[in-house]
C-alpha cells in the first residue's frame, strides 16, 4: 500500500507536468499541430553551403558530393513542412519505397540520392504528397530563390557577416525580407541559409521562429572548395 502522503505527492508532480508548456516536456512540435500529413502552416528551402558540410565527419563520408567533383556552391538540404511553432516530421510509420521516376526527379536536385530519401522520409511524408509531387514542389521552390552572384561559386573563402549574406539575399530576390529568413553557422563558418516560402509556394512568407534561430556570429565565412 502506497501513504496517502505519497499519493498526493504523486498527483500534484502530475498535474504539474501535465500544466507545462510543451517547450519544458522536451516536445519537438511545439505548436500542438501534430505530424498529420499535409497539416502544417509554410515551407522552409533549406540550402547548405557545400563546402562546410564536406569538412564534417558526415561530408567525408559523401563521394557524390564531396569527392573530386566538389564545387563552391549552395545545395538543397531539404524542403520543410514547417509550423508557426515546431515542425511535424516522420509523418508515415512506414518508409515504403520510392518510385523510381520520383528518385529521377530528387537526383537532379539533391546532391546526394540517400539524401533524397532521408528527407522524403523525415520532412516529405507531412508534405501531405506522394514523393514524386513533393520532388516537384522542391524543384518549383529552388527556382524560387536567386542565389547572389557573390555566391556563385567562388575559388576562395569568401569573410563576410550573416547580416550582410541576409542583405546579399534580400537584394537578389523580389518579395524577400530579412525576417523571411535565417543564416546558420557552426565554429565560424556557415553551414546554410534558410527561405520561408508560402504553402503553396508562390511568395516568400514571414517565419519568426525560423528568424530567430539565425547565426550571432558577428563574422562568419563560406570556406572554398578544397
Amino acid at each position: 500500500m502506497i501513504p496517502a502522503a505519497a499519493h498526493r505527492l504523486l498527483a500534484g508532480l502530475l498535474l504539474l507536468f501535465v500544466a507545462l508548456p510543451a517547450e519544458a516536456q522536451g516536445f519537438r512540435d511545439r505548436g500542438g499541430r501534430g505530424d498529420t500529413p499535409g497539416v502544417f502552416d509554410f515551407y522552409v528551402l533549406a540550402l547548405s553551403w557545400s563546402p562546410s558540410f564536406c569538412q564534417t565527419e558526415a561530408g567525408r563520408r559523401s563521394q557524390t558530393q564531396c569527392g573530386f567533383r566538389q564545387r563552391s556552391e549552395f545545395v538543397i538540404h531539404g524542403l520543410w513542412p514547417q509550423h508557426e511553432r515546431g515542425y511535424p516530421s516522420n509523418c508515415s510509420a512506414v518508409n515504403r519505397p520510392i518510385p523510381r521516376a520520383a528518385m529521377e526527379k530528387a537526383a537532379d536536385l539533391f546532391p546526394d540520392e540517400r539524401l533524397a530519401r532521408y528527407e522524403w522520409n523525415k520532412h516529405g511524408t507531412c508534405s501531405g504528397k506522394g514523393p514524386s509531387e513533393y520532388f516537384d514542389d522542391v524543384a518549383e521552390a529552388r527556382a524560387k530563390v536567386v542565389i547572389p552572384r557573390l555566391f556563385e561559386r567562388p575559388n576562395r573563402d569568401i569573410e563576410t557577416s550573416p547580416q550582410e549574406i541576409e542583405r546579399a539575399f534580400v537584394d537578389a530576390n523580389r518579395g524577400l525580407r530579412v525576417d523571411m529568413m535565417s543564416v546558420q553557422c557552426k565554429r565560424g563558418q556557415v553551414t546554410e541559409v534558410r527561405l520561408c516560402l508560402s504553402k503553396d509556394l508562390r511568395a516568400f512568407t514571414p517565419c519568426v521562429e525560423v528568424n530567430r534561430s539565425s547565426c550571432r556570429s558577428r563574422e562568419v565565412s563560406l570556406p572554398a572548395a578544397r
